[in-house]
């Protein structure tokens, strides 16, 4: 298995490009399979949960072809209604199928997901907003089974904002019959690039990135073209990475709009932010302030940055109170960070960070995709190596990180298996 090894204490400075947004891309593609045509999608990423996605679909009836940060998905031979256990339980995201499996043919049968142990993220908001459209919903021997001739359009309301839920219903309600109106919706900016790949392909949906969102359902859905919006996580990482090495750090290709709470929070560590309308510019302070963080549903600070914000937290001046309110398990990066000399202490939801002068180098282990990140992170500012095992985990949802940070300037790079 893969390993990062880096030698921290370097500067990062240079120009980055950030990467499609995993995020967005993930639903985006399973939208083809709405479409009466071929749907072509630009500025994908090359990660492994892409690739998955690109297997689930195929393995669905669809012709899925993936080259140079362009897919072409043709659902011309979509027919099979189920997402089985093997290919479901790589990623999370595979539930996003459930939706239009049901709307185009009727009937659906998906395995139960896997993912990053992060916490339970069960799916029983999808189910129960599935239902209010008419589909009879049953978990049998560890599958979702659903079925509705055509689905009805509801007015439902989420017991609390859920991306994927928000997701899977955007599709589903796309076909349905009349009107359905979503409350209480989730409002990150890749359900805004769902809504727009959707409405592309004649979708009639209103309020996306809002709490309402109004989805008037229609007979079929057109082939269409989408470019994937930018990483906001890669991004907040990159930041992070410059924020903690004391770096000057031009990120391209990016959305400052999307990650203003995390702006926000930097520039209190007295990080110097600058943005532009697909551009930001980060320059570390010789110090950072600690800084307390709650991690919040879109438009708060997003729960996919605390591993890294943790981070720098470690090695600011002061203490850091950092709250997790989104993933029970979001902690489990912490024993890692301790082994590279980190001083936190976890009580409940809630990690209580006191700064250190620095980091010390030593082996550790991924758990999940974002914890691999923050361990990349402490890497670079930990004094002599790191060695990071169990990084596929990274290649779920980062397009070659250790190319971008070796560009940059970091001593890092990638130990395939045996070597």
């Amino acid at each position: 298995m893969d390993k990062i090894v880096i030698r921290g204490g370097r500067r990062l400075a240079g120009t980055v490009t950030a990467s499609g947004s995993k995020n967005a891309a993930l639903p985006v593609l399973v939208s083809a399979l709405l479409a009466d045509g071929p749907c072509t999608y630009d500025n994908v990423p090359d990660l492994r949960d892409i690739h998955s996605t690109v297997e689930l679909l195929r393995h669905l009836g669809a012709t899925a072809d993936f080259a140079g940060n362009r897919v072409v998905v043709d659902p011309g031979g979509f027919c099979n209604p189920e997402a089985p256990y093997d290919l479901v339980r790589k990623m999370r995201a595979s539930i996003l199928v459930l939706g239009p499996i049901l709307a185009r043919l009727g009937r659906a049968r998906v395995s139960l997901p896997g993912g990053c142990a992060i916490g339970a993220r069960p799916i029983n908001l999808h189910l129960k907003a599935l239902a209010r459209l008419g589909a009879d919903i049953r978990l049998e021997h560890g599958y979702v089974t659903a079925s509705c001739p055509r689905l009805k359009g509801a007015d439902i309301t989420f017991d609390i904002p859920t991306v994927g839920g928000t997701e899977n219903l955007l599709m589903a309600a796309a076909l349905a019959e009349g009107v359905t109106t979503l409350r209480n919706a989730a409002r990150e900016p890749e359900i805004v690039a769902l809504a727009d790949a959707l409405n592309a392909m004649g979708a009639h949906i209103t309020g996306a990135g809002t709490a309402t969102i109004e989805i008037q359902g229609v007979e079929a859905l057109k082939a269409a073209s989408q470019t994937i919006i930018a990483d906001r996580i890669e991004t907040g990482t990159y930041m992070v990475a410059a924020a903690l090495t004391g770096g000057d750090v031009k990120i391209e290709g990016c959305r400052p709009d999307h990650l203003e709470a995390v702006i926000d929070k930097l520039r209190l560590t007295g990080t110097a932010v600058e943005t532009g309308g697909d551009w930001m510019r980060v320059r570390g302070a010789p110090v950072p302030r600690g800084v307390d963080i709650k991690t919040q549903p879109y438009p708060g600070f997003p729960t996919d940055m605390q591993a890294q914000f943790m981070v720098l937290a470690a090695v600011a001046s002061g203490s850091s109170v950092i709250s997790e309110t989104i993933f029970e398990n979001r902690f489990i990066h912490v024993s890692e960070l301790r082994r590279l000399g980190a001083d936190i202490v976890v009580s409940g939801n809630t990690a209580v960070v006191k700064g250190q002068n620095r980091l010390s180098g030593a082996p550790v282990m991924a758990t999940d995709l974002r914890a691999s990140a923050s361990l990349v992170l402490a890497g670079l500012v930990a004094e002599g190596t790191t060695e990071i095992n169990r990084v596929y985990h990274l290649d779920r949802g980062y397009e070659d990180l250790e190319g971008k940070l070796a560009g940059l300037g970091a001593d890092i790079r990638r130990v395939p298996a045996g070597g």
